[in-house]
C-alpha cells in the first residue's frame, strides 16, 4: 500500500515540477479527490448509492473536484488544480493528467436510454486547461487535448487536437515530443477557430524547423568523434 502510494506520488512529481517534496504532493486537491473517489467507487458498485454520492459531494466541496462515482480511473491519474469534472460512464486509463477546468462530459440523451454517454480516455493522454470531451468517444494512447479545444470524435492515438471544434494537427504527438509535455499543448499559441488554420501552419512549420536543427546538432555531434580521431592521427 505504501509502495504504491509513493509510486503514485513520484508520478506526480514527474509531471509537476512545483513540489518540493513527496509530503507537498498528498496535500493536492487532485491527490485527495483520487482517493475520495476510490471509496465513492467501491460504494458505488456495493449499490450503497446514497452514500457513494455522499463522498462525491464532500470530496467535490474539498477539493473543486467532481468525479462521478460511476467513474472508472486506472492508475497514477493526476488532476492538476480543480474546476474539473469526470462524469459517470468515463473510463480513464493509466499515468492520465487532466488540468484545471477540463471537462469529460456526456451527451444529452435523446432516447432517453443512458449507456454509455461519457468518454474512454487511454493511457497516457494529456487533457490541458478548459479541454472539454463530450460523449462516448475514444481519446487514443498518448493523445494530446490541446488548451480549451472541445472534443467530439474519437481521437488518434498520439494525435494532438486543438481548436473548436478539435481537429489533429499535422503532426503526430509521438513525432515531435520527447516525453512529458506540460499541458500538452504543442505551441505557445491560443488557438482561435477564425484563425486556426493559418496558426496550425505556422506552428508546424516552426516545429519542423526545431526538428531540422536538432537533426544538424545531431549529425555534427556525430562527426566530432571522427574529426577528433583524425586529428589525433
Amino acid at each position: 500500500m505504501t509502495k504504491a502510494l509513493w509510486e503514485y506520488v513520484d508520478s506526480i512529481r514527474a509531471r509537476d515540477p512545483a513540489p518540493r517534496s513527496r509530503w507537498e504532493v498528498l496535500l493536492y486537491p487532485g491527490v485527495l479527490a483520487l482517493g475520495l473517489h476510490r471509496v465513492a467507487h467501491w460504494l458505488f458498485q456495493g449499490e450503497l448509492f446514497f452514500l457513494a454520492r455522499f463522498v462525491n459531494h464532500l470530496s467535490r466541496f474539498l477539493t473543486a473536484i467532481d468525479i462521478h462515482p460511476g467513474a472508472q480511473i486506472g492508475e497514477h491519474l493526476f488532476v492538476d488544480h480543480g474546476f474539473v469534472v469526470i462524469g459517470e460512464t468515463t473510463v480513464i486509463g493509466n499515468n492520465v493528467t487532466i488540468y484545471q477546468g477540463a471537462t469529460l462530459g456526456g451527451r444529452n440523451p435523446t432516447d432517453g436510454v443512458g449507456g454509455k454517454r461519457h468518454p474512454t480516455i487511454e493511457d497516457d493522454v494529456i487533457i490541458s486547461l478548459g479541454a472539454a470531451v463530450l460523449g462516448p468517444l475514444t481519446v487514443g494512447k498518448g493523445a494530446r487535448i490541446g488548451a480549451n479545444a472541445v472534443v467530439t470524435r474519437d481521437v488518434a492515438p498520439g494525435a494532438v487536437m486543438v481548436g473548436i471544434p478539435a481537429r489533429p494537427t499535422l503532426v503526430d504527438a509521438a513525432e515531435k515530443q520527447r516525453g512529458f509535455v506540460p499541458y500538452g499543448t504543442p505551441c505557445s499559441q491560443t488557438f482561435d477557430p477564425s484563425t486556426q488554420k493559418l496558426e496550425l501552419l505556422q506552428c508546424e512549420i516552426r516545429q519542423m524547423q526545431e526538428r531540422i536543427n536538432q537533426l544538424i546538432d545531431e549529425r555534427d555531434a556525430a562527426r566530432k568523434p571522427d574529426r577528433d580521431s583524425g586529428t589525433a592521427a
